[in-house]
């Protein structure tokens, strides 16, 4: 392990290069200590350090690792995989009016979830939370997968939803509770990118199950590997608890769910249940603006608010987040709804009607990922989310003019074109959102983006389904005016449509074509509206700390995550520390700034002696050769010259710094410091708060970089 004046360890393992102020090659937090405490970590970092888990092995963490993406995989995976499935459960069960319920329900009870568990994993321990969410997710998919009714198949699907919520919020957390600081921002991608892709290749799991097994297994599969899970997690996650109690704010939270759910009802049995005139409907609609105002309230009041309101003064947080609504809405609701018609239009199998909206996927992922190599290397990211939605509004006119018709290619050719829209537009929302707010609120803002986003999939999916069953119905019985001799049950299914002979079916198959058309042609005006508003986002440039996330995928998927503020900030320097792996010059360049006459080598070993005099109150040659697993008499000729010069006392074997040498451990920090604010451009300069934070972030993490790397060396 190497260490860097000013404290840093870096360990052998890969990680980001920095300038090698006090000899170190990898520039984390650590360093900049001595600069802002005269060399002393404080108490409250080593306390914070204390608590934190034993270092893992690879083998240990990939195993943690795994059990992670099991839950994170399961808990994605739900939010579309019934999409292929849903005709064959609406044929199956009835009650088509409710079918978009199966999807909005989990959507609604998971961003519920994603905020209350996300405190409760503060409150209780993550390792604990996590389970819980996995017995209640066990919980769900049984019951959704025993259903004999619509009603129970979609209250199965709320439990799921509020496992399913706790399981990919504390999937995000574990990871930085169980995986190296420096290690941790390929991890977080990785998981968010299995978030991503399983999001949106859910719908063709679902047509496997449901023509290969049953439609049910789309739910019993969770089960055996939820309890491998929770077994998995029992023997492998070490058990960690926040060292300050968590404030909820539960008034927020509720009124929020109420308002949220009232509204989707309300769209979803307007024009269906009930007439958008009755007492009912606008009952829901009144009783839910009086809900989200109750919100608003609250939050002006809370202590620590769900959805902080002065965020909306922010006009980048305010059009990132109308943005990621429509960009929720419009995803979800076509992943729901282009089965239906795959498999009503076209008379595909449910595996192949997802199969069939692959290139909407390979369009999402395509340009999800290149707009995000673009951002990472140019820092301008304005131009994307008005390309997006344009492109997007284009792929959904497109879409509208499907019919019986229209060819295999072509319907490939306007799905593709609504996945490049999809994917231009959502990349670099959550981005641009943790560019401009202050660091102090990263996670607050970034979850505010997120929690959107997942709204918006719920009102996609809620109005989506309305259109279409308030057009369904009167099509079907044209349809069967033309064709009679039809008994209505044969249409309910897509097996038993096409099997009617060719003439029978047409009517019938051109009124499931004209019911889904229709419903692409009304969000069509939805994307406009964000082709609009998206050209009121400004153009700020990019920190460096936010460059350095805009490439991974998973940022823009935008898993659940922490709303913690330390957390997110421990990501961003995560991220920073692999975006300067292999910048040359760095290390020499600080210890230039520095005014500092030594040489790396000298930088380092004084470096060495000032992190094992902190934390084992002494260093000597033979403690720190073992820590890099070199023989002794490597290294002593270094450390030899450093005692010459004046900067290294030693007495009896052991090291210490002299006065001299503390004063250079100090200058070379100050320069780290120098450099860490050049980095995050005005953390420095803008907010106090910030100021705080980020100091008690850097003592913190250094701190567990140095606990983390004396465990691994003893191991």
């Amino acid at each position: 392990m190497a260490t860097g004046a000013g404290g840093q360890r870096v360990r052998r393992s890969p990680g980001p290069p920095t300038a090698v102020a006090g000899g170190l090659r990898r520039p984390e937090a650590g360093r900049y200590l001595s600069a802002r405490t005269g060399g002393r970590v404080s108490a409250t970092a080593v306390a914070e350090a204390s608590k934190a888990p034993p270092a893992l092995s690879r083998r240990q963490t990939n195993v943690v690792f795994a059990t992670i993406v099991l839950g994170m995989l399961m808990a994605a995976l739900d939010q579309t995989i019934v999409s292929t499935a849903l005709p064959t459960i609406v044929a199956e069960l009835g009650g088509g009016g409710h079918m978009a319920w199966v999807v909005t329900a989990y959507l609604l009870a998971e961003t519920v979830a994603t905020v209350l568990v996300g405190k409760f994993g503060d409150l209780f321990g993550r390792k604990i939370v996590f389970q819980v969410s996995a017995v209640v997710f066990i919980a769900g998919s049984v019951v959704s997968g025993a259903a004999n009714g619509m009603m129970l198949l979609i209250v199965g699907r709320a439990i799921q939803g509020i496992g399913g919520g706790g399981l990919m919020v504390t999937a995000m957390a574990l990871i930085a509770d169980v995986i190296p600081l420096r290690e941790r921002g390929k991890y977080q991608g990785a998981l968010g990118a299995v978030f991503g892709v399983t999001t949106v290749v859910g719908p063709t799991l679902g047509g496997l199950f449901t023509d290969h097994a049953s439609w049910r297994w789309c739910f019993y599969v969770n089960v055996p590997i939820a309890i491998v899970m929770v077994v998995m997690a029992a023997r492998t996650i070490p058990a960690v608890r926040a060292a300050v109690r968590p404030v909820i704010d539960y008034a927020g939270i509720v009124l929020i769910a109420l308002g949220a759910s009232g509204l989707v009802l309300g769209l979803e049995w307007g024009g269906n249940e009930y007439a958008w005139g009755s007492p009912v409907i606008i009952g829901l609609f009144v009783g839910s603006v009086l809900l989200l105002a109750g919100f608003v309230l609250v939050e002006f009041r809370a202590k620590e608010p769900m959805l902080p309101m002065h965020l909306f003064r922010n006009s980048v947080f305010t059009v990132c987040s109308i943005l990621s609504f429509i960009v929720g809405f419009a995803m979800l609701g076509a992943m729901t709804y282009l089965p239906t018609y795959l498999q009503f239009v076209d008379g595909v199998s449910a595996t192949m009607s997802g199969v069939r909206t692959l290139p909407m996927v390979v369009g999402l992922l395509g340009t999800s990922m290149l707009s995000g190599v673009v951002v990472s290397r140019t820092g301008k990211y304005r131009i994307f989310p008005i390309l997006g939605t344009g492109v997007m509004a284009v792929g959904l006119w497109l879409m509208s003019t499907m019919g019986p018709g229209t060819g295999v290619w072509l319907e490939s050719l306007y799905m593709f074109v609504l996945g490049l829209g999809i994917g231009l537009a959502m990349q670099v929302l959550t981005i641009a959102v943790q560019n401009t707010v202050p660091y102090h609120e990263l996670g607050t803002a970034t979850s505010g983006v997120t929690f959107f986003r997942t709204l918006g999939s719920s009102f996609g999916t809620a109005v989506f389904g309305t259109l279409f069953s308030s057009r369904l119905t009167p099509n079907l019985t044209d349809a069967a005016a033309q064709q009679p001799s039809v008994p209505p049950a044969a249409v309910q299914s897509p097996a038993g449509l096409h099997a009617l002979p060719a003439e029978q079916a047409a009517p019938f198959v051109n009124a499931y074509a004209e019911t889904v058309n229709y419903v692409f042609q009304w969000v069509v005006p939805v994307a406009l509206v964000g082709f609009l508003i998206a050209w009121f986002l400004k153009e700020v440039p990019l920190r460096d700390s936010a460059r350095a996330g805009a490439g991974d995928l998973g940022e823009g998927f935008g898993a659940p995550d922490s709303a913690d503020a330390d957390r997110q900030l421990e990501r961003v320097l995560s991220n920073l520390m692999r975006r300067t792996k292999g910048r040359s010059g760095v290390k020499e360049q600080i210890l230039a700034d520095s005014g500092s006459d030594l040489t790396p080598g000298q930088a380092w070993a004084l470096g060495q002696v000032y992190w094992r005099g902190r934390y084992a109150g002494g260093a000597d040659v033979g403690a720190i050769a073992a820590a890099h697993h070199v023989p002794g008499e490597v290294l002593e000729p270094a450390f030899e010259k450093v005692v010459h010069t004046g900067h290294l006392a030693e007495r009896d074997g052991r090291l210490s710094l002299t006065p001299a040498g503390q004063a250079e451990v100090d200058r070379i920090g100050e320069a780290w410091r120098h450099w860490l604010g050049h980095h995050l451009d005005d953390w420095d300069v803008t907010d106090p708060d910030d100021r705080a934070r980020l100091d008690r972030a850097i003592d913190t993490i250094a701190a567990r970089l140095y606990e983390e790397e004396q465990e691994r060396a003893a191991v």
